[in-house]
């Protein structure tokens, strides 16, 4: 009975119709998220009209027409409310009018490109040359216009079309006169809410933000604009053509040839400067840039930087603008290089991505994260090259890429394998580097003294005692002196297999005398744990090289890492609960049995003394507490008044 009753029923087929009373509104308010965006999408359509005519042109399809003197005209008319983009390119008939634009979102482009980029002989290379299309990027004029007229002819000889369009839909077409010949005028009668886009300032600020490297030369000028007087001498003569200056008017507002089109070595490090002061407004010099260029799979160029910061003071953010043919379509995008290189700066063409890109679209695409492993590569590979080809200037920028590149070593262990074996440790004095080294040269430069281990200095100035006894015995010290470098140093030490140790938690083994006489002191044990105040310290002798030396504090290495990592964490979460281990955490006092005054404090066993001299080895180590502090002046005063 069921099948019977199913019989019944009729399948119908049809598509989903959506009137322009329906679709319009929504244009107006949710096209773009950005409402400047709609001089982006007419510009580019004109760009494209001239691209097109151009390459018709190229495949001899076209021969009455020289290609030459190709330009997109922009002009306000704040008086009459009105923006207009003009060209002089393919322009339209009336059938193409009714074709690509009353009907929303036809791709004119692709119908282009399947025509004349993929016949025979056809280059595929130059469909990247189109832009967009008019569609849906065309009606992104209703955000900011009720009503639009475009005026076009063919470059086929065809009547011009006059095409007029409310914000209701409803549209009317006649035949019309276009003086200037073949192309099209888009005139964008703007809505008393959107005059601000009337103004100068504001056409400009656009042009410059989304059309500065499109492929045709732009000009802009107001309706009211007046071309300047000629340059005249002293004498009042105009001056040769050659020595005028270009009125407003006639100079290009965009650069056609943008320096990442451009094949790298036909470009000097003078020009990469100034396209990154002028696209970044950045008057530092960078040091150092990239330029990409790859090819297929991946089909994207671009330059990046690698600025240069002032740590202490400047943001570390980056910034990478995306273009899409030379179009501008976002500012600072994050998700096209990994996160550890986001202090980078730079410009990317991607013809692959749309024009209208979403975040949601760039964080899930394969396409974004191949073009992210590649910026990885080439970044890497970089380095590399800067370290082999010019030591000693490589080692001037060090301290200005050192905490970018140890980060991304942290986060990337294949960029880790890329650099591992040019990154720099600085060697101190105590005061000032004096040196780099790979870790490689350092381990090898050790080998007869002390086989993989490297002793380092997180405080130069706090641990200036212990780096001179060190530098004493000619080893070298590192300086570490941030936070990531002690981090970054457990990454070496997995790779390597070597052990990284501050100066003062392996003085013993650093430092002592193995061919001195043995000497412990029970008394003296005793009395240094009462002088600290805490009567579980453990106290060592050992015969250093150093006698000056006659105590010093030695930190047990892993147990200070990890009340390190415990103090950081403790302080990203605010959480009070975790336990502190101390600044001293697991120390050991060593105590120097060849230094003479060890030897004379061990038969008077003076409490002053001790005292002195215990809280003079913590401030070899550490700044000293306050009650610290007050019980070592008021011990110096009287140890200055003892006869």
């Amino acid at each position: 009975m069921a099948n019977e009753e199913a019989k019944d029923f009729m399948t119908e087929n049809g598509e989903i119709s959506v009137t322009t009373q329906h679709i319009f509104p929504i244009i107006k308010k949710w096209l773009y998220s950005d409402k400047e965006i709609f001089l982006r999408e007419i510009v580019s359509n004109a760009c494209d009209a001239v691209t097109k005519l151009r390459r018709l042109i190229s495949l001899g399809e076209v021969k009455d027409i020289p290609d030459e003197g190709w330009r997109v005209d922009v002009v306000s008319d704040e008086k009459n409310g009105t923006i207009t983009v003009s060209d002089n390119g393919i322009g339209m008939t009336a059938e193409e009018v009714k074709k690509y634009i009353c009907q929303i979102a036809l791709s004119g482009a692709l119908e282009f490109i399947e025509k004349y980029e993929t016949t025979e002989g056809g280059d595929n290379n130059n469909a990247s040359g189109i832009i967009g299309h008019f569609g849906l990027g065309f009606y992104s004029a209703f955000m900011v216009a009720d009503k639009v007229d475009v005026i076009t002819k063919s470059f086929d000889g065809s009547p011009a079309v006059r095409w007029t369009c409310d914000e209701s839909g409803a549209y009317e077409m006649n035949d019309s006169i276009r003086q200037s010949g073949h192309g099209t005028d888009v005139i964008l009668h703007i809505t008393e809410d959107e005059k601000e886009f009337l103004k100068e300032s504001k056409i400009r600020e656009i042009l410059d933000k989304y059309c500065a490297f499109m492929p045709v030369e732009i000009y802009y000028k107001t309706a009211d604009h007046v071309c300047k007087e000629p340059d005249k001498d002293k004498d009042g003569n105009v001056k040769p053509d050659e020595e005028q200056t270009p009125c407003s008017c006639k100079t290009p507002i965009n650069d056609i040839h943008p320096l990442w089109m451009k094949n790298p070595s036909d470009c000097t490090d003078e020009e990469y400067d100034d396209f990154y002061h002028k696209v970044f407004s950045d008057w530092k010099q960078p040091l150092f840039h990239i330029h990409l260029n790859a090819d297929y799979p991946l089909n994207f160029k671009g330059i990046i930087y690698f600025p240069r910061f002032n740590t202490e003071t400047d943001q570390l953010e980056g910034q990478i603008k995306l273009y899409y043919n030379q179009v501008f379509v976002a500012d600072n995008i994050k998700e096209v290089i990994p996160e550890y290189l986001l202090m980078l700066k730079g410009v990317l063409d991607c013809p692959e991505l749309p024009l209208n890109v979403s975040r949601s679209y760039l964080q899930n695409s394969g396409y974004v994260a191949k073009i992210s492993n590649h910026i990885t590569k080439k970044v890497g590979d970089k380095i590399v090259s800067m370290f082999k080809e010019d030591r000693a200037n490589f080692e001037k920028l060090w301290p200005d890429m050192k905490i970018f590149i140890e980060y991304g070593c942290l986060r990337d262990k294949k960029f880790y394998d890329r650099v591992k074996d040019v990154i720099l440790l600085p060697i101190t004095d105590g005061k000032k580097d004096v040196k780099y080294m790979t870790v490689g040269e350092y381990l090898d430069a050790a080998k007869e003294k002390h086989e993989n281990t490297v002793y380092y200095t997180s405080s130069p100035a706090s641990h200036a005692a212990y780096i001179a006894m060190y530098q004493a015995q000619s080893i070298d010290v590192v300086d570490l002196d941030r936070f990531i470098d002690t981090q970054f140093i457990n990454v070496i030490e997995q790779d390597k297999g070597v052990k990284f140790l501050r100066v003062d938690a392996d003085v013993a083994g650093a430092l002592k005398d193995d061919t001195a006489e043995k000497y412990e002191n029970e008394k003296l044990t005793e009395l240094f744990k009462k002088v600290s105040g805490n009567d579980r310290l453990e106290v060592k002798y050992e015969a250093l090289r150093d006698p000056k030396t006659p105590l010093v504090l030695n930190i047990d290495e892993s147990g200070r890492r990890m009340d390190e990592m415990m103090k950081m964490y403790r302080m990203r979460n605010q959480n009070d609960d975790l336990p502190d281990m101390g600044d001293t955490a697991a120390a050991t006092l060593v105590v120097n049995s060849a230094s003479p005054l060890v030897k004379k404090l061990g038969e008077t066993l003076d409490e002053t003394i001790a005292a002195q001299m215990y809280t003079l080895a913590l401030l070899s180590q550490r700044p000293l507490t306050s009650d610290e502090l007050t019980g070592f002046l008021e011990r110096s005063f009287e140890l200055l008044g003892r006869e």
